[in-house]
């Protein structure tokens, strides 16, 4: 388990946000101009780190397979902002070949901003291997960590049912008891995710239940929105009837 200190400038709003935020660029995409990826897979084995991480940043703007093993390399990099970009840059290309690499770094880097990189690239590789490492996430780590294993988690709705099953007990638990709201936001939209691939059976009946709980006690007004948003989004008639009775009563 993380300490909530270890990388604390993570649990400030802005860390909260997507992993690619500070990496996009803010040039309309019609006047980009994007790096030459010849040009970018020499400099990913650059001697000097500032190279290698604009490389590897280069790579989320630009899809290449060639790029896949240098990235995976990157991630075991000393510098922790070629790690940070690795990741990221994996999340843009995602492969099955870089699962596995990306779980160990998720186990070992002490650095948030790469575990927080790292669950975003698992969470786009769609893929069963994922669902335990992000659960653990989930449950253990630094808030910003946690948000961002919620919303990965979402992504294994794709997967199939027990996978998805695997999934929503944890996000549940985080909607009900993490004390971050925006963990608890993410936790209710990303069940709301799975939920539309399930049928109408006890973890589903749970589920719903959960995130009408969320949307009629939560403390936090974001965290009801995603609640109601979810239960709006899967259409159960139990929480479309609750929301409907609670507005008319004046609850909200």
């Amino acid at each position: 388990m993380y300490d909530e200190d270890d990388i604390n400038l993570l649990d400030n709003e802005a860390d909260l946000e997507s992993p690619l935020d500070k990496i996009e660029p803010i040039t309309p995409e019609s006047e980009i101009v994007k790096p030459d990826p010849e040009a970018m897979l020499a400099l990913l084995e650059d001697p000097q780190s500032q190279q290698r991480m604009l490389a590897a940043r280069a790579f989320c703007d630009i899809q290449d397979e060639r790029a896949i093993p240098h990235l995976i390399r990157s991630l075991t990099d000393s510098c922790p902002l070629v790690r940070v970009s690795a990741s990221y840059a994996l999340g843009r290309n995602p492969s099955p070949d870089a699962v596995e690499p990306l779980i160990n770094q998720l186990n070992r880097d002490f650095n948030g901003y790469v575990r927080k990189g790292v669950v975003w690239a698992l969470g786009n590789c769609r893929d069963r291997r994922s669902l335990n490492p992000l659960i653990d996430a989930l449950r253990t780590d630094i808030s910003a960590v946690r948000l961002w294993s919620a919303s990965a988690l979402a992504q294994m709705a794709t997967l199939g049912y027990e996978v998805v099953i695997g999934a929503i007990p944890p996000l549940i638990e985080a909607l009900v008891q993490d004390p971050i709201p925006a963990v608890r936001s993410n936790s209710a939209w990303a069940i709301g995710q799975l939920c539309k691939e399930l049928p109408s059976n006890v973890v589903y009946a749970t589920a719903i239940d959960a995130l009408i709980q969320a949307f009629a006690e939560d403390k936090d007004l974001g965290v009801r929105e995603d609640a109601k948003a979810s239960l709006l989004g899967v259409g159960d008639p139990r929480g479309l009837q609750l929301i409907e009775t609670l507005e008319q009563e004046g609850w909200f």
